[in-house]
């Protein structure tokens, strides 16, 4: 489970969105909540929108993005997702097996459609994980919206399998995997420099990428937290393996250099 990224690319052309056709179709009645109460916001008053979307005064494009989500051009997440995570994952260069492999392991987590496969073909948008909706059913909270519909979608997904979560802290709290904990292992990076160790964001997210790029190439299929351990040092990371937690067990990568 990967993070979305704030900025995203904007296709020029493409089929419209289609909902039935996305990946975890439980999840489309979620989605169209969502996107009613987005889109609503977004045709309305410009000023509201911008405020609530927290949007900066200089880019009014990104609410209009909003505003025509239905019906705006759409791609593959693997290319709407942009930044440093994506850029390191680099799914364009992948190898043909590792892309299906991809396109079958990997999901994104949203704000709009709860998760997204890579080959899922979404529009561009704008919506902060932290964002409370007007219109959207409940609190109007998004973390609230999708933890309340995201894990029969998840567990089913996942199978038998092992959950690499990689989110960040806003999407981390869409859904928590303690139903799953002995299954899960979350990955945090530590760059360390003379001894001491801390979390910066930059080398974070390119890690994450790599490490998911890596496993992907290598065909490696782990089934436990201390099985994938295992799996990355074999790729060539330094990796320290906490003791099993309420929602997981911790992985620490350590970087030295990015």
């Amino acid at each position: 489970m990967l993070p979305p990224s704030e900025g995203k690319a904007v296709p020029a052309r493409g089929a419209a969105l289609d909902l039935a056709g996305l990946s975890l179709p439980a999840l489309t009645g979620a989605r169209e909540a969502v996107i009613d109460a987005l889109v609503s916001l977004s045709q309305g008053d410009p000023a509201t929108a911008m405020a609530v979307l927290e949007v900066p005064k200089t880019q009014p494009e990104l609410v209009a993005l909003n505003a025509r989500l239905r019906t705006a051009p759409t791609a593959r997440a693997s290319r709407i997702y942009t930044g440093v995570v994506y850029d390191a994952l680099s799914f364009d260069t992948l190898s043909p097996a590792a892309k299906r492999r991809a396109t079958s392991r990997v999901v994104v987590t949203s704000s709009v459609f709860g998760l997204v496969g890579l080959a899922d073909r979404i529009p561009s948008y704008r919506l902060s994980g932290d964002t409370t909706l007007p219109g959207l059913p409940g609190s109007g909270g998004v973390q609230a919206h999708w933890r309340a519909h995201l894990e029969p979608a998840v567990l089913e997904a996942l199978g038998g399998g092992l959950l690499v979560d990689l989110r960040s802290g806003t999407y981390a709290a869409f859904w928590r995997p303690a139903a799953v904990a002995p299954r899960t292992a979350t990955v945090r990076v530590l760059h360390e420099v003379g001894g001491v160790r801390k979390v910066v964001s930059h080398f974070n997210k390119a890690t994450k990428g790599r490490i998911v790029r890596a496993l992907l190439e290598s065909g490696a299929g782990p089934r436990t937290p201390a099985a994938l351990a295992d799996a990355l040092r074999d790729l060539g990371w330094t990796v320290e393996l906490s003791a099993p937690g309420r929602t997981g067990t911790q992985l620490d990568v350590v970087v030295t250099a990015l």
